[in-house]
């Protein structure tokens, strides 16, 4: 199975406004296990979003470019938690490669061709949307994001 490209509906090189809540591909690309990945650049980051299955519950990956870190957290119902995180560089208004493989309840982070961690939790176990978003008044360029179920 091949992957999604976000450059196929038509994101490539766009920069995505502000939004509260994630953008999800669409219902057709639900998927439990996979792998996304991309290149983005910009401010505080654009994140990935895995997993969601409503607005308010999902998993996110982010790099943060004012904090110089990569974290993994959860949304439930709306509240952001903490899963693992590391302190990386995270260069202002440069191309960076984001990649978040998902399978069953385990998760590997790289960022720029180097695994960072990984980490386990169970809280959102079965298929969900992927998409993505940014944080704040943040500005981030996407480009070449694909996502590759491995199911």
């Amino acid at each position: 199975m091949t992957g999604h490209r976000a450059d196929e509906q038509g994101l490539d090189r766009l920069p995505l406004p502000a939004r509260r809540l994630p953008a999800g591909f669409g219902e057709e690309r639900r998927c439990k296990d996979a792998v996304q990945a991309g290149r983005r650049k910009g401010g505080p980051g654009g994140r990935d979003v895995a997993r969601l299955t409503t607005p308010d519950d999902y998993y996110v990956v982010r790099a943060n470019a004012l904090e110089d870190n990569v974290r993994f957290y959860r949304v439930v119902k709306g509240r952001r938690e903490q899963i693992k995180g590391a302190n990386t560089k995270v260069a202002s208004n440069e191309w960076h490669t984001l990649e978040l493989r998902a399978e069953n309840d385990r998760f590997t982070v790289s960022f720029d061709g180097k695994q960072l961690f990984t980490a386990q939790d169970n809280t959102f176990g079965g298929a969900g949307r992927v998409g993505l978003w940014t944080k704040a008044d943040s500005v981030t360029y996407f480009d070449t994001i694909a996502t590759t179920p491995m199911e």
